[in-house]
């Protein structure tokens, strides 16, 4: 369900996946989602394999014997987003969104965002609680809970707006040229872009500092 627009369209709804993207680098995310550029490199491909079962969809039942349901399509018209959901489980008979990381888990970060709109949607769908999601970090094979509380609902409204504004613009994002970069699949046509200090270049430099 995830789409791209061009740049000055309206956005009715957003893609879960663009609102990770934002808040991870505003830059990427209008890269992917307005520019239609996505390159792979070794973190994405391990992050497709790791998705391979996931992406099957359909119903089945966890090694625990709980209900599940992957690749579940999920929106929510008021929010203003639709996305997939990787794995649904149903503990209860309750809702319970897992996310699917390849890498490790950072506690607060942009997939933290992913999981609350997944849960957001799943509790208008199913009219349930659905108090919290799990990440499920392959790196460690951990899960990890997600509480989506009222602070984490506003912060997520407030990158959707932000999402929106950059998308309703037809100019990319500044890039961030920080550590971001380093392992980022666009970094090769998202370089262009990035400013370098070439003055330091052509500047003497002091005796002493040449073995640097």
């Amino acid at each position: 369900m995830d789409e791209t627009r061009a740049a000055g369209e309206e956005w009715a709804s957003i893609p879960i996946s663009a609102i990770e993207h934002y808040a991870y680098c505003p830059r990427q995310a209008a890269l992917i989602h307005l520019d239609r550029h996505f390159t792979d490199n070794v973190d994405t491909q391990r992050g497709h394999l790791a998705h391979e079962v996931v992406d099957a969809g359909g119903p089945g039942v966890s090694r625990t014997g709980v209900r599940t349901w992957t690749a579940l399509a999920v929106v929510h018209e008021e929010l203003g987003v639709h996305g997939i959901c990787d794995v649904v489980e149903f503990p209860d008979g309750e809702p319970l969104p897992v996310e699917h990381k390849s890498g490790s888990y950072r506690p607060g970060g942009a997939a933290d965002l992913q999981v609350a709109a997944q849960v957001l949607c799943l509790r208008r769908m199913f009219h349930a609680a659905v108090p919290s999601g799990v990440i499920f970090a392959g790196r460690r094979r951990r899960r990890y809970e997600v509480v989506v509380d009222e602070a984490l609902e506003v912060r997520l409204r407030c990158v959707l707006d932000a999402v929106r504004r950059t998308f309703r613009t037809d100019a990319l994002p500044a890039p961030v040229n920080d550590t971001r970069c380093d392992r980022c699949s666009l970094k090769e046509n998202c370089m262009p872009a990035v400013r370098v200090d070439t003055a330091s270049l052509f500047t003497p430099r002091a005796l002493g500092e040449w073995d640097d």
